[in-house]
């Protein structure tokens, strides 16, 4: 079969598709993954061919717009809407080319949804967060000030969807573009054990559990407990870490700290503590036994699926309802302030309540049981046939 795959420029939705990418391509099957530049060599390792989406004054790539995305849903139509009409010459040319079976598009690049709406395409939404319906949206800290909002920009919205109606895009409203149903066949990637609310979601959901890449370099154990800090490639909260490295410092803890380029602002750090601008995070979660997170899916999920309990610090909606979900479960804890008090004193709980790591342990398990890229090859495998 043939397959048209559609994502965003961003590692945490890209990275967790090529498991299944690689086994489709593996299988004798053709991926055509419409994607960015700076993700085109990982994507054609997994066995796709890749086609560039750059160049096509798509606006999604610029960060400050990203930033808005998230909290301008007028906005977020707009440049939605741009990207796809942007596109829509080129994706209905390669579409014709192609000639595919079946169109797989991330949750949120809308435009793979929409190209496969104009061509009247199978279409299988791929989720990198938690699935979201009427009953887990009350993990997302949506405010009503937040939906009056929306109410306000609603004709700038109707505007927007009138373009996409005039390009031959059979849409009624925004609702139809960002709103899945249980009619949406649709690949997430976490267990039904950690997906909130997972017995509202109907069969054709299937959840195959977080896609964990290969540990490449061992890291060296070198003391009792180890810790481990990561806040994601955006986070540059230097109060925060410096914070950590002082009252950290006065452990007898292994404290290994990724921090992305912010490493220069720090010197003279205690002998316990390593900081990395990044590292092989499956190794040193493989050590660890504790991981500060911001939360981010895949981080968390990689580090619950190495039986890690977590200290919980989200920065966003996403992020929150991660958090607040591990917590539920009682395989992590919220980390209160940024102070060195809260600090310390969340982690120590973490490393010496049994709980935490018994309750990351049948997360975990949750994760092992998951079909993997296996099951979403079978899965795409009956929807094109």
């Amino acid at each position: 079969m043939k397959i048209a795959w559609f994502c965003i420029p961003a590692h945490g939705h890209t990275n967790p598709t090529l498991g299944i990418v690689k086994e489709l391509t593996e299988a004798g099957h053709q991926v055509y993954y419409f994607s960015f530049e700076m993700f085109r060599e990982k994507i054609e390792q997994a066995g796709a061919a890749f086609i560039g989406c750059d160049g096509y004054d798509f606006e999604m790539e610029d960060k400050e717009n990203a930033d808005r995305v998230g909290k301008d849903k007028a906005f977020a139509t707009e440049l939605l809407v741009s990207s796809t009409l942007a596109l829509d010459e080129m994706t209905t040319e390669k579409v014709h080319e192609i000639k595919p079976d079946l169109v797989v598009s991330d949750s949120v690049a809308f435009w793979g949804k929409l190209v496969a709406m104009k061509h009247g395409l199978p279409y299988v939404s791929s989720t990198t967060t938690f699935a979201f319906n009427r009953y887990s949206a009350k993990y997302m800290k949506e405010t009503p000030w937040d939906i009056a909002k929306m109410l306000f920009t609603m004709p700038k919205i109707n505007k927007q969807i009138r373009r996409l109606q005039e390009k031959g895009y059979p849409v009624k409203g925004i609702l139809d573009i960002v709103q899945n149903d249980n009619e949406t066949n649709t690949i997430v990637y976490t267990s039904k054990y950690f997906q909130p609310c997972s017995d509202t979601f109907s069969d054709r959901y299937h959840f195959i559990g977080p896609s964990i890449r290969p540990i490449k370099e061992p890291f060296e154990k070198t003391a009792e407990k180890t810790v481990y800090i990561s806040m994601g490639t955006v986070n540059q909260n230097r109060e925060f870490y410096r914070n950590c490295i002082h009252v950290l410092g006065q452990t007898d803890w292994q404290v290994i700290i990724s921090m992305g380029t912010n490493t220069e602002h720090f010197e003279h750090v205690p002998d316990n503590i390593e900081i990395h601008e990044s590292v092989d995070q499956m190794a040193v979660l493989s050590i660890a036994d504790a991981f500060v997170t911001h939360c981010g899916m895949n981080s968390a999920s990689e580090g619950l699926y190495f039986r890690v309990p977590l200290v919980l610090f989200p920065q966003t909606p996403e992020q929150g309802a991660v958090a607040k979900r591990t917590e539920e479960l009682g395989a992590g804890i919220m980390l209160k302030s940024i102070s060195e008090e809260d600090v310390l004193q969340a982690l120590t709980r973490v490393l010496t309540e049994p709980s935490f790591k018994e309750n990351a342990g049948l997360i975990s398990d949750s994760f092992h049981a998951c079909g993997g890229a296996k099951e979403a090859r079978a899965f795409l495998e009956k929807i094109a046939h």
